[in-house]
C-alpha cells in the first residue's frame, strides 16, 4: 500500500472519530426542532401583557368597548376611575348581571329583606307597597330565572362633590312567571312559557370608599 492510500484511512479513521465525539456530547436532532416551550403561567402572563398594554394618551378600552368614545357617559365613566383607580366597567356590568337575578327573584318571591342591604330607602319601599298589595289580594307568584339576554350600559354621572358615581343599565331578561290566586289557580302567565322583561336600572355607589356594593336607585327609564 503506498503513501497516499496509507495517508488518507488515517484521515479518514481522524474524521470518524470527531464525528462520534460531537454525538457524545451534543446529541443527535431529527428535522425541526421547536424552541422551548414555555410554561402554561408563563403564556398567560405574556398574554395579559399584550391584552392590557395601553398606549399612553390611547382611550381606554375597558370604557370604548361599552360606550362611545367620547361621550358624556365616556367622561362619566373616566371621572369615576380617576375617584377610585380600581373600578372597572367590564366588572361593574358583571356584577349588575348578578345583582339583577338576585334582586328581581327576591322581588317575585317577596323576600326584600334578603336584599335590603342593596336597595335605596326608595326604591325599598317602592318594593314593599307592590308586595303588600300582592299579599293582601292572596296573589303568589312562581318565577323561575333563565338569564339575561341583553345587557347595556345607556347612561352614566359623576357628581364630584359628592364623589357619587351612577350607572343605568338595561336589562332584557328571561324568565319564567305564573301569578296565582288564593285557591292557587293561575290567573296570569303559562306554566314552562319562557317570556323575556324589559328594566332599566340606576345603581349608585359613593366612589373611593370601603363599601364596595353599589345600590339600586331607580327603575324605569
Amino acid at each position: 500500500m503506498n503513501a497516499p492510500m496509507i495517508q488518507l484511512l488515517v484521515l479518514a479513521g481522524i474524521a470518524v472519530f470527531l464525528i462520534i465525539k460531537l454525538k457524545s456530547v451534543l446529541g443527535t436532532r431529527e428535522g425541526f426542532e421547536k424552541p422551548p416551550a414555555q410554561s402554561p403561567q408563563a403564556d398567560s402572563a405574556q398574554e395579559k401583557r399584550q391584552a392590557f398594554e395601553v398606549i399612553e394618551g390611547g382611550p381606554d378600552r375597558d370604557i370604548t368597548d361599552h360606550v362611545k368614545e367620547g361621550s358624556a357617559v365616556a367622561k362619566a365613566l373616566a371621572a369615576m376611575k380617576d375617584a377610585e383607580p380600581s373600578f372597572a366597567v367590564g366588572e361593574f356590568l358583571q356584577g349588575a348581571r348578578g345583582a339583577y337575578e338576585m334582586i328581581l327573584m327576591a322581588f317575585e318571591r317577596g323576600d326584600l329583606e334578603s336584599i335590603k342591604p342593596f336597595l335605596s330607602e326608595e326604591v325599598f319601599d317602592t318594593f314593599a307597597d307592590v308586595v303588600a298589595s300582592r299579599e293582601k289580594q292572596g296573589l303568589t307568584i312562581d318565577a323561575q330565572f333563565i338569564g339575561v339576554r341583553e345587557i347595556t350600559l345607556t347612561k352614566a354621572k359623576f357628581l364630584k362633590t359628592k364623589s357619587r358615581g351612577e350607572v343605568t343599565v338595561k336589562f332584557v331578561g328571561e324568565l319564567t312567571s305564573v301569578v296565582r290566586d288564593k285557591a292557587g289557580d293561575i290567573i296570569e302567565g303559562k306554566v314552562n312559557e319562557i317570556k323575556r322583561q324589559k328594566d332599566v336600572w340606576t345603581f349608585a355607589r359613593n366612589m373611593g370608599t370601603n363599601d364596595p356594593n353599589w345600590k339600586l336607585v331607580a327603575t324605569g327609564e
